[in-house]
């Protein structure tokens, strides 16, 4: 496997970790689950799984940065993690959270992130 291609997997698994440290509490009732730990207990939570986000995140920007042999610019990293980022999110949110939809204006939305994507490639 390549480093771009490493890079985009890590930073898959790393945003499915990160959704869910940010998102997956919501899921959840805070008065039955941790009655006694309410929201301080989701906020630990949260953190013991970001920790496993940063353990993908921080190694796909090592590996796909051009400064440590990388095929990717700083600029091109953050790019590329923000349209993951959000793949991840509408995906976990329409198989999570069954009350939201995916409308016309996110579909147009993603276009431009593709967009994005196209133009920071772009010499």
């Amino acid at each position: 496997m390549g480093k771009g291609a490493l890079t985009i997997l890590l930073l898959i698994i790393s945003n499915s970790f990160m959704t869910m440290a940010w998102y997956g509490h919501l899921k959840f009732n805070t008065d039955k689950l941790l009655p006694k730990w309410g929201l301080l207990g989701f906020i630990i939570i949260s953190w013991l799984i970001a920790f496993f986000e940063y353990c993908f995140q921080v190694p796909a920007n090592r590996i796909g940065f051009k400064s440590f042999g990388g095929p990717f610019s700083l600029m091109q990293l953050k790019i590329i993690q923000e349209v993951i980022t959000l793949v991840v999110f509408v995906l976990f949110s329409l198989l999570f959270f069954k009350t939201e939809t995916f409308r016309m204006n996110h579909l147009i939305a993603c276009v431009f992130l593709v967009l994005a994507v196209y133009f920071i490639f772009k010499p």
